[in-house]
């Protein structure tokens, strides 16, 4: 057994997007810093980050139902839609800046044009479809697209899902040509490529055991070599714990008071995939519905093209699972490994809370085939068993802590960044839009952990992202020219709608 320590600037935790994003910018911006990274597997972007194991939808709320809610006085609100487009945007502009100073190449590789449907049933939920198009195309980010309940026009836009239908069914749909499918799990490795070259220190087969303070305010990181069979030290001034669910564990062991008084609940995810190659041919958009009534956010059923290992698929789901791994490669203990003194009164609150929750996880979980099938015909009225197989996507941890809002134990189904107050160790915690959104939300911990170098760095963060500190929805003019040229650049530009 090693115990030789090893000083560094950053240690990044986990070699997922969220790591290989903060690492890219960082690297851009400090060039001189040492990072090193560690992760517990054998290659980079293998949990979250893996195709399987997220929808691969480029998250613009431009399809996604569960971003625009009504409200009681039956208008629709926009505004999450408005910040998840623009952090989106922001993602766009980086890797497009990426691709123009030749550190990654071929972003066909990781991104492809993809037409983003929302498709809903039934006379109510149609009226609420034609709000939200009123709403959101006045709106600059979301010009371009269009409404339809005609069904000779759906049958254009989703062929697959308008054959067989009942022909007075109550049915339509939104379209935007600017949609995106993305292959984070091949960013990611793209990225770690970059870094490579950049001599940054990335040791796979490497489990973090623990995390603590110095006496001189470093953190001391031990690090389990799991080929070699032994420990290392290593200190750093900061710390990224990017480890998907494997943060909570981390931002636990470091102590900090931040990191009280939060939880942790594991839902797995199943997508039934077709194998029938001519079925698979017939769809092409992400195509999002809306979810039942007491279903949680994260059960919007969609039907998605995708493009993986270079192959068109085509997947449904999600349907929600449960295990107590909090990674998909995790432990059955960890769950109650999570569980401490601090937080157990925000996790029983959340239990007693969420009973509408478990319920749903309990039907989810014995489904069968079948039934999962019958959903599926919602959406494919002739869908056959024999065409389509189930593959178990990853593991997401939804974070659960005390609000002002929710009170205590109050379930979160976003993305959450918790810092230490000094800025010296941040943890990425919670899902979707996840991601997508992994270059704002990195820009966010630069903002909130690297306070006296921002300024020093703004150029530069405006070289990369040219609306950095702009509002996109209010200056439709940068909008147009940035639309444009990530377009181009990213080789999207054939499906690039007008801008009046």
């Amino acid at each position: 057994m090693s115990n030789r320590e090893n000083k560094t600037d950053v240690i990044l935790i986990g070699a997922g997007i969220m790591s290989a994003t903060l690492g890219t910018l960082l690297k851009e911006l400090a060039p001189d810093w040492n990072i090193t990274v560690f992760e517990k597997l054998d290659e980079a972007g293998e949990e979250s980050s893996n195709a399987w194991n997220n929808a691969g939808t480029g998250h613009a709320a431009l399809c996604e139902l569960n971003y625009t809610v009504e409200k009681s006085d039956g208008s629709v609100d926009i505004s999450k839609a408005i910040k998840i487009n623009e952090q989106f945007q922001v993602s766009m502009q980086f890797w497009s800046y990426l691709v123009n100073s030749k550190l990654i190449n071929n972003p066909q590789d990781f991104i492809m044009p993809l037409p983003h449907i929302s498709m809903v049933q039934g006379e109510q939920n149609v009226a609420f479809l034609k709000k939200r198009f009123e709403a959101l195309s006045k709106n600059p980010l979301f010009k371009g697209m269009e409404f339809s309940d005609d069904p000779a026009k759906l049958m254009e836009w989703i062929p697959l899902i308008m054959q067989d239908r009942p022909a007075d069914e109550a049915i339509a749909a939104t379209k935007i040509d600017t949609g995106t499918d993305v292959n984070f799990g091949a960013l990611t490795c793209m990225l770690f490529d970059h870094l490579k070259t950049q001599n940054v220190d990335i040791n796979y087969k490497h489990s973090v055991e623990s995390i603590k303070r110095t006496k001189d305010g470093l953190w001391e990181v031990k690090v389990h070599d799991i080929d070699g069979c032994k420990a290392e030290y290593h200190t750093a001034k900061f710390v990224f714990l990017g480890a998907g669910g494997g943060s909570l564990e981390l931002l636990q062991k470091s102590g900090i008071p931040e990191g009280k008084h939060i939880g942790g609940f594991p839902i797995s995810g199943l997508f039934l995939s077709c194998k029938n190659q001519e079925v698979v041919e017939q769809h092409h958009a992400k195509v999002y519905g809306k979810a039942k009534v007491g279903a949680p956010p994260m059960s919007v059923p969609h039907l998605d093209t995708r493009y993986i290992d270079n192959k068109k698929s085509l997947l449904f789901g999600p349907f929600a699972g449960f295990s107590p791994k909090f990674l998909k490669n995790g432990s059955n203990m960890d769950l109650i490994a999570s569980v401490k003194p601090h937080n157990i009164t925000t996790l029983l609150a959340a239990g007693i809370k969420e009973m509408a929750l478990t319920k749903y996880l309990i039907q989810q979980l014995m489904l069968s085939k079948e039934q999962r099938m019958e959903e599926l015909r919602e959406f494919i009225p002739n869908a056959k068993s024999e065409d389509w197989d189930i593959v178990v996507a990853g593991q997401r941890v939804q974070v659960i802590k005390d609000t002002e809002a929710g009170g205590k134990g109050t379930l979160q189904f976003g993305t959450e960044v918790v810092s230490a107050a000094d800025g010296s160790i941040a943890a990425l915690l919670g899902a979707s839009p996840g991601a997508s959104t992994a270059v704002h939300v990195m820009l966010e911990v630069i903002k909130k952990c690297f306070p006296q170098h921002v300024k020093e760095w703004e150029p530069k963060i405006k070289e990369m992202i040219p609306s950095y500190g702009v509002s996109l929805m209010q200056n439709p003019e940068l909008l147009h020219e940035i639309h444009n040229s990530t377009a181009e650049t990213l080789g999207l530009s054939e499906k690039e709608p007008v801008y009046s």
